[in-house]
């Protein structure tokens, strides 16, 4: 059984079309490691094992069909029939929960599925249940779930990243080896790269939103977390397209290259020849771990001996990309978790011999939780008259002048640019809880992306400190598929790394039976800081 779940995606399509496996068998095997590992994890927020199974059984029934029609049949089948596919909580799935991490969501059952629900479902991969996260997607850490934190299963003291950290944590540990995340400064691509896998931000407007609980409208953006660029590539095809359903839903051709993606290492590394790659200086920031940037710099010198021109780059607005974030995103917010009242659905208050004005805010209060409240009261002063000028206005016009950074250096004939996806590996609990700024510090290298629009992929590049570290590419708009090569090109010059055969350092630690929960660590983590605190300077004994 756990032999099976190490397979990659496209390993497990392989056996499905040869019959040496059933989508059943990797279903039962999946859950039976959820089983096994998710109490020390906490990656998953619910399962539906018996859903699942039935969509293993339809599965299994279309891949008899196509056996017995032939080798043709068998082809046009799309790579995720009968794959396991985790969804991140706020993706909506017709009658099962969604509650984007939060508490004033609890209760509520979609009557509908989200876009990308529809099209998994075409594609006949079987959804095994949803994914913990920060509520409402605003975290770095997943610590800010209102069900509790997940740990990283490199380390189970430390956190996944974030927001999408309960899907990047999933596929690390081998439940599922696919999950769909969502992108609104980073959440796909830090923990990716925190655990130790493939992560992808689309451009804007690639993926529909609709049925996807928002965050920032103008910002979010759905994508795939997988273990190799192979994998996120059909998961992306799965997903991608036009839906008249949402109208930032671009009408561009899904392309039929990320199905193509070499399987063969020489002709793979092949794609980096020639190619003119970016670096740019600014994502080297302050206070970026040596670690980090070691692998990072042995990356980029893996793409120069395979063939690739790396040149370092410019792109001066992004000093300003934090703050400028940090203005729209929570605008946004604030817009969009306007309608979280008590009345239409989800969590509720009803005080006794109170008026509505009171239920309102005894609902929002205990229904929101910190993180949420404080980018909202961002966000409305950010709105509010005579700031919106000062703030949003100019955050605006800040991001325009970011986004041409990056036109700038598409028109002198980059290919793409090469980059650290995170300035840290994985941070303990509580490290960052008790400054904002430092925690959002962590999407620094990813969040001028999500202003430009832009598709970017974030892959391993080997560890620091025993602890993942990832390596991101930008490129134009609507260029996932030439990105994706990019990454399968690294994977296949770097295949011989003794990094890449490692597992999760903690994934055995976390199949103890009665092993702490993550909210049970980080609480002990917390009380042995407090202790070291209270004693800090009393003389030794």
């Amino acid at each position: 059984m756990s032999e099976l779940t190490r397979r990659t995606a496209h390993e497990m399509a392989g056996l499905l079309r040869r019959g040496e496996t059933s989508a059943r068998e990797l279903a039962e095997a999946h859950l039976a490691e959820v089983e096994r590992t998710d109490r020390a994890l906490h990656a998953w927020l619910s399962l539906d094992p018996e859903r699942a199974l039935e969509e293993a059984d339809e599965a299994d029934a279309r891949l008899d069909v196509a056996r017995h029609e032939g080798p043709a049949a068998l082809d046009a089948l799309h790579p995720l029939l009968g794959v396991p596919v985790a969804l991140k909580d706020l993706v909506s799935v017709r009658g099962g929960q969604a509650t984007a991490g939060s508490r004033i969501l609890a209760g509520y059952r979609p009557p509908y599925d989200a876009h990308i629900a529809e099209c998994l479902r075409d594609a006949g991969a079987v959804i095994l249940g949803k994914t913990n996260m920060d509520e409402f997607a605003m975290g770095s850490s997943t610590e800010h779930s209102a069900f509790g934190p997940t740990a990283n299963p490199w380390a189970l003291d430390r956190v996944p990243g974030g927001s999408s950290g309960g899907s990047a944590a999933a596929v690390a540990a081998y439940h599922v080896p696919l999950a769909i995340g969502t992108d609104t400064g980073g959440s796909i691509r830090q923990p990716a790269a925190l655990c130790g896998i493939v992560g992808m931000k689309p451009t804007y407007g690639r993926v529909s939103r609709y049925g996807i609980v928002a965050f920032a409208s103008s910002l979010d953006q759905v994508g795939p977390l997988g273990r190799d660029a192979r994998d996120a590539a059909a998961l992306l095809h799965a997903v991608a397209g036009r839906d008249e359903r949402d109208s930032t839903s671009a009408p561009i051709p899904v392309p039929d290259g990320l199905l193509r993606l070499a399987a063969d290492d020489d002709e793979a590394a092949a794609e980096l020849r020639g190619k003119r790659l970016g670096l740019p200086r600014e994502y080297f920031v302050p206070g970026m771990e040596p670690g980090v940037e070691a692998r990072v710099r042995e990356g980029v010198a893996a793409l120069e001996a395979a063939g690739a021109t790396v040149e370092e780059v410019s792109l001066p607005h992004t000093e300003y990309g934090l703050a400028t974030y940090y203005i729209i995103a929570p605008a946004e917010a604030s817009a969009n978790l306007a309608r979280y009242d008590g009345i239409r659905f989800g969590f509720s208050v009803r005080e006794p011999a109170a008026d509505f004005i009171a239920d309102y805010k005894a609902t929002r209060g205990q229904g929101f939780g910190a993180e949420v409240k404080r980018r909202i009261m961002l966000g409305t002063y950010a709105l509010s008259a005579g700031y919106y000028d000062a703030y949003y206005l100019k955050a605006q016009k800040v991001r325009t002048l970011i986004k041409a950074d990056f036109d700038a250096l598409w028109a002198r004939g980059f290919d793409a640019l090469v980059a650290p996806t995170s300035p840290s590996v994985a941070f303990r609990f509580g490290a960052r809880m008790a400054d904002p700024v430092a925690m959002y510090l962590s999407d620094a290298c990813t969040l001028p992306v999500n202003m430009a629009g832009l598709p970017g992929v974030s892959f391993p590049c080997g560890l620091a400190d025993g602890l993942p570290v990832g390596l991101q590419l930008i490129a134009g708009p609507w260029r996932e598929a030439e990105l994706l090569r990019l990454v399968r090109a690294y994977e296949a010059v770097t295949a011989g790394a003794d990094w890449r055969r490692l597992e999760p350092a903690e994934l055995g630690l976390a199949a103890v039976p009665d092993a702490p929960t993550p909210a049970e660590r980080a609480s002990a983590l917390a009380a042995a800081d407090r202790v070291a605190s209270s004693t800090a300077g009393w003389p030794a004994t």
